[in-house]
């Protein structure tokens, strides 16, 4: 690393310790003001308009989204893209249970160090607000849709709360379905006969599902909930919905999961005399490829500021729209700890973590670590080709 690259990292650092304060105060402040996905419209104004302030040409609204945004600062011309991503929403009836108020602030927090870098790098630096990761609402997978955008860069990155540090995380791919069945009302006491029962159908289908999870491999991930059950006791149910997610590791053995539930569909409407229809309600999200040269200098610039790294213990099995973004551009979603190994995502005690000293503390490193690594892809052409070279030859 040259004497001009140190410089630089030691600048953006002293940048972000000198803003620190008010970035805890704007991730608290989306914490304290939980907005569900494709609804992040205060979260990503207050974002947005931070970095409107600070010089960068901000656009609203891109791939059609309400509370997407991007915003751009153009440093010397030439030079590499590099892009951080901000996610913004929130979990239903939990709040920021996953830590969205950090991941979005950490990326501002990089890119306003970053800015007063720029004038003496080349390079342009693009900060993208991605709505709706969490798949509990329709059209859910914000990067999915920005993908034409994010894959113009030439890295995409971004830092999540977790409850440990990593950089070489690995997700599943998934798919999020609607399923309804459909029977006859009638007069649950009266004229239960007269009765086709839809709930009838969406238990067996949820029992069908159960004995399915000893057939399928060890990977696989088969949940999900009754949203509809019926209208009233006495009322035999001629309509109920469900959503379910189906989840692997391999994008390919997904489909054939994704199959295998559907007929677990049919066999359930088969038996009730009921018909049923499903749906894919949000984008399909594919599994997380993370490039690890540039998952190595992240840890390296984390490790060098103090930041302890840990090595993925076993693959992850949650899931992500960043790991389509990792098919398009080398990216890395990185994880650092706010709480507890014990500490449970999505959870009420993951909540209060996201604003707790260590959170605030976690939010100045993830700032850092995007924006040292970030200075590293300008400023070094052997690594950026290094990175490029394993995107284009490692298999998926």
């Amino acid at each position: 690393m040259s004497e001009s690259s140190k410089t630089l990292k030691r600048e953006v650092n002293a940048e972000i310790d000198s803003v620190s304060k008010r970035l805890i105060e704007v991730s608290d402040q989306i914490h304290a003001n939980p907005e569900i996905g494709h609804q992040e419209y205060k979260t990503a104004r207050l974002l947005s308009e931070e970095l409107s302030k600070a010089g960068f040409k901000v656009e609203h609204k891109i791939s059609g989204m309400e509370t997407s945004f991007k915003a751009t600062f153009q440093g010397k011309s030439g030079g590499p893209t590099v892009a951080l991503l901000a996610e913004m929403d929130a979990l239903a009836g939990i709040g920021h249970g996953c830590g969205h108020n950090i991941i979005g602030t950490a990326s501002v927090g990089a890119a306003l160090a970053l800015r007063k870098a720029m004038p003496k790098i080349a390079g342009t630096l693009l900060v993208y607000g991605t709505p709706a990761e969490e798949g509990g609402v329709d059209n859910a997978g914000g990067k999915v849709l920005l993908v034409p955008e994010i894959r113009k860069a030439d890295v995409a990155m971004m830092v999540h709360p977790s409850n440990r540090t990593q950089v070489k995380s690995s997700s599943n791919a998934r798919e999020a379905m609607e399923i309804e069945f459909f029977g006859k009302a009638a007069h649950a006491a009266g004229s239960p006969h007269d009765g086709v029962n839809a709930l009838n159908a969406m238990i067996h289908m949820f029992t069908l599902v159960d004995a399915l999870r000893q057939h399928v491999k060890s990977d696989v991930r088969l949940h999900g909930i009754i949203t509809k059950g019926g209208d009233a006791p006495n009322i035999v149910p001629d309509h109920t919905v469900a959503r379910m997610y189906a989840r692997s590791d391999d994008a390919n053995y997904l489909d054939e999961v994704v199959q295998k539930v559907r007929k677990c569909m049919e066999g359930a409407a088969t038996a009730t005399g009921c018909t049923f229809k499903i749906r894919t309600y949000a984008n399909r999200y594919e599994n997380m490829v993370t490039n690890l040269a540039l998952a190595e200098a992240f840890q390296k610039n984390w490790e060098e500021i103090g930041v302890s790294v840990a090595e993925p213990e076993e693959p992850g099995s949650g899931s992500t729209d960043m790991g389509n973004v990792s098919r398009v551009t080398p990216s890395i979603h990185a994880y650092i700890a706010i709480g507890p190994e014990k500490m449970p995502g999505h959870s009420t005690e993951f909540c209060k973590a996201a604003v707790s000293e260590q959170g605030h503390k976690a939010l100045i490193h993830a700032a850092k670590g995007l924006a040292m690594t970030s200075i590293d892809i300008f400023t070094d052409p052997q690594l950026l080709a290094k990175i490029k070279k394993e995107f284009q030859t490692r298999k998926v």
